[in-house]
């Protein structure tokens, strides 16, 4: 029997997480292109208090989290137990949890925050997820997630990767069979579905760290007027909202 997409992607990335950081923290463009995406999921969540990183992989983006304020406390949660090891090697103190974000084991109205950043498109019920992720917000808490933009560029990476898999090209992330590539409108009615309010939807990331190096610097400069002008060519989907009050 073939196994899940869930068991794949669990596989995957334990397979992967000794060189996770390499790509997204150990080189130069791959660190610049985190640290954007990561600016933008702390902009649209509480500056202090508990959060919850869903896919928190090896706990790059609890380190900005923690590092850029005080009065914060997080915990992480990823579906890879080889990805949890990396984190806790990172952050000891920290809780973390092996688990499906699409039911979360938390108490309801636990998390001023929760954040997403790389993991939402291996989803395979997004909506059920985002309604647990309700459940367990307090009345007024944020959330925020990066997730894969559906464009004219990304839409021709599921058969590159299938490629690179046939030819045993390790790499981070599962194109060839996992990854959803959402549109602005697609993401804006599961938050609303949800039940979440303020919802807002905005593109990031023109400068992808798979573009060699001189286009990587080229398109870093045109990035800002790229995400404000021409939306649609950036590779990211940023997708925040609140949880209603009481």
């Amino acid at each position: 029997m073939k196994p899940s997409v869930e068991a794949r992607v669990q596989s995957h990335y334990d397979d992967i997480a000794d060189v996770y950081d390499q790509r997204y923290d150990h080189r130069e463009r791959g660190r610049i292109y985190y640290d954007h995406i990561a600016g933008a999921v702390l902009s649209k969540i509480h500056h202090e208090g508990h959060l919850l990183d869903i896919g928190c992989g090896t706990g790059l983006f609890l380190d900005r989290y923690l590092k850029e304020g005080t009065n914060r406390t997080a915990t992480g949660i990823d579906i890879s137990p080889g990805m949890i090891k990396k984190a806790q090697e990172r952050y000891p103190y920290l809780p973390y949890v092996v688990g499906n974000a699409e039911m979360l084991p938390f108490e309801s109205e636990t998390f001023d925050s929760i954040s997403s950043l790389l993991a939402f498109s291996y989803l395979q019920n997004p909506g059920q997820s985002l309604h647990d992720c309700l459940r367990v917000l307090i009345p007024g808490g944020r959330l925020a997630v990066c997730t894969l933009g559906k464009n004219i560029f990304t839409s021709s990476l599921p058969a590159l990767y299938s490629i690179g898999a046939k030819m045993k090209i390790r790499r981070v992330g599962v194109g060839s069979f996992a990854e959803h590539y959402y549109s602005a409108k697609e993401m804006y009615d599961l938050l609303d579905r949800a039940g979440f309010e303020e919802i807002e939807i905005f593109r990031c990331s023109f400068a992808h760290f798979n573009l060699a190096g001189p286009l990587f610097m080229i398109a870093k400069k045109v990035e800002s007027f790229i995400e404000d002008n021409i939306p649609y060519l950036a590779y990211n989907l940023i997708a925040a909202g609140k949880k209603p009050e009481k």
